[in-house]
């Protein structure tokens, strides 16, 4: 049985955080509006008449805190700088782009670990990765833009790959499944996002470092030899 959130707080607040917590716990499909307005302490009618419905009750709690993180992401991408040498830091665009939403997670609370609990499952949803275009897609490719920036000599497709796979394991990380501590003898465990936050950055430069460079490399291999003009005679 749900908990019920204190009463303290307004109707439309509480529906918010009560459905955020259940559509976490147990998807979308798997959590009615009697069960929200339960946990939050409201009257049924409350959700159609501060929401529309269900789906709609899903996006307002989806975008209430992508908000957030989009805002802290590009200004973040907007700050990063040239190093001396020229170029972008790679670590410093990927953490960019990634690190508010680790350490929102692991310093944020119960209710942000839901948040991104829920952006895992709608990810990996083709019914309603809608949201994710709708609310993410704007910094994504600000974040592609910086990368193509700090990678000029990358294949564009190699950078989309790269995108692809970084989002995987964004995603993996978050819905904590605790696989990884099975599988390590509990010598890593799937909550430690400090330990994700050490690690992520580099591994993550270090494959679209990688696969720029495989792409330099064939383009050498490529390219024609100069032919010397042959010996004459005296």
């Amino acid at each position: 049985m749900a908990t019920k959130l204190k009463a303290g707080r307004p109707a439309k607040e509480r529906l918010l955080d009560a459905a955020e917590r259940l559509f976490a716990q147990r998807g979308y499909h798997g959590v009615s509006i009697r069960d929200i307005t339960e946990a939050a302490g409201a009257d049924v009618a409350l959700v159609n008449y501060h929401f529309g419905g269900k789906r709609a009750l899903l996006t307002r709690v989806f975008e209430r805190r992508a908000e957030i993180l989009n805002r802290e992401r590009m200004e973040r991408l907007e700050a990063v700088q040239p190093g001396a040498g020229g170029r972008l830091d790679l670590e410093e665009v990927v953490n960019a782009f990634m690190e508010p939403l680790i350490l929102r997670s692991a310093r944020g609370g119960r209710e942000w670990k839901s948040y991104f609990a829920l952006v895992a499952q709608v990810n990996n949803s083709p019914e309603l990765s809608v949201l994710m275009t709708r609310h993410f897609d704007p910094v994504v490719h600000k974040f592609i833009d910086v990368l193509k920036a700090a990678l000029p000599e990358a294949d564009l497709r190699d950078i989309y790959w790269g995108y692809h796979f970084l989002t995987g394991a964004l995603t993996l990380t978050f819905a904590e499944t605790g696989r990884l501590d099975k599988l390590s003898g509990r010598l890593c465990r799937s909550t430690d996002l400090e330990s994700v936050h050490a690690r992520f950055a580099p591994f993550m430069a270090a494959g679209f470092t990688a696969l720029a460079k495989r792409r330099a490399g064939a383009a050498a291999r490529a390219k024609p030899r100069s032919r010397r003009p042959a010996a004459t005679r005296s």
